[in-house]
């Protein structure tokens, strides 16, 4: 049977009879459950007799208030909105992570290593010179080849004014090459070197008429009157140029061409060259008319050629 504690009070120690009680203190009785106390039968439990001493009673007070207030909290839900943020994060967590793990092997994978590489674009030079000089980067994956690497590469070949690459996975690399395009010969001892528009040697040969450019003159090979001349070779379309044997300045404000056939062309200076470039090739379209033979034709001002 359970047992119970009566609290009684009793005057402190030392105290007489008929003499005013000193503070009292709270103590307990045990009694069986359904058993009278001693003091008149009630039912088994706590009872104060008498106030509790000041301090102690209030003590209890605020712990049975404690108590109260604690079990009365309420466990309140998570918010939604901050549950659905804690899952979105969590969840972009993890495609990051399996995105940066794809990539990785991606970019290591020797999966993608180089075992092709295709040419394009290349005329003055020949396709396996190129793959040859791109030879370091076979066995490379394919995610780790960028433009400035090829471009490296590929510097000692001055024929080459730029390149791209297009990666095909899984093995082969595309590699476009643009090409440096001769517009003039100059000539250097017994040779004629093929020159573009920075005059960068593309290459040489004995016989000029084997080559369909102009020739640049001795005088004109000087840096600005070169410079010049090769500014307005590159300026003519390619069947123009074919027909031109030579080119010469005395100054930049003065360049002149000469035609195959013997015609001169007083071209002037370089501004508007595109302009020009266009003039002349209508007029050297345009039907001959025997009566009026042509010897010269003047594009030095565009918006008016003169032919005479």
């Amino acid at each position: 049977m359970a047992s119970t504690r009566k609290p009684t009070f009793k005057p402190g120690s030392g105290s007489k009879p008929g003499a005013e009680a000193g503070p009292g203190v709270i103590s307990a009785e045990r009694t069986l459950e359904g058993q009278p106390s001693p003091e008149g039968g009630r039912p088994a439990g706590f009872s104060a007799t008498k106030a509790a001493a000041p301090g102690v009673a209030e003590a209890v007070a605020k712990e049975n208030t404690a108590k109260e207030n604690t079990a009365k909290v309420l466990a309140f839900p998570e918010p939604k909105g901050r549950k659905r943020k804690r899952i979105a994060l969590t969840t972009a967590a993890v495609i990051i992570a399996l995105v940066a793990g794809f990539l990785a092997a991606a970019v290591y994978s020797p999966m993608l290593a180089v075992r092709t590489i295709t040419v394009d674009g290349a005329k003055l030079l020949k396709a396996d010179a190129i793959r040859k000089a791109l030879a370091p980067v076979e066995g490379t994956p394919l995610p780790q080849i960028d433009d400035a690497e090829i471009t490296r590469l590929l510097k000692p070949l001055v024929q080459v004014r730029s390149v791209s690459t297009e990666a095909r996975p899984p093995s082969t690399l595309v590699v476009h090459v643009v090409e440096r395009v001769p517009v003039a010969l100059l000539k250097k001892d017994s040779d004629y070197l093929l020159v573009d528009v920075d005059g960068v040697q593309l290459g040489s040969t004995k016989d000029p008429a084997s080559v369909p450019l102009p020739l640049i003159e001795g005088s004109a090979a000087r840096a600005e009157l070169f410079k010049a001349i090769t500014a307005v070779l590159a300026t003519l379309p390619a069947d123009v140029l074919a027909k031109m044997a030579s080119a010469s300045a005395k100054s930049p404000d003065a360049v002149e061409l000469r035609l195959i056939d013997g015609k001169t062309v007083v071209w002037g200076n370089a501004e508007e060259k595109e302009l020009k470039a266009r003039v002349l090739e209508a007029l050297l379209k345009a039907p001959a008319d025997p009566r009026v033979p042509v010897n010269v034709y003047d594009v030095s001002a565009p918006r008016h050629p003169l032919t005479k």
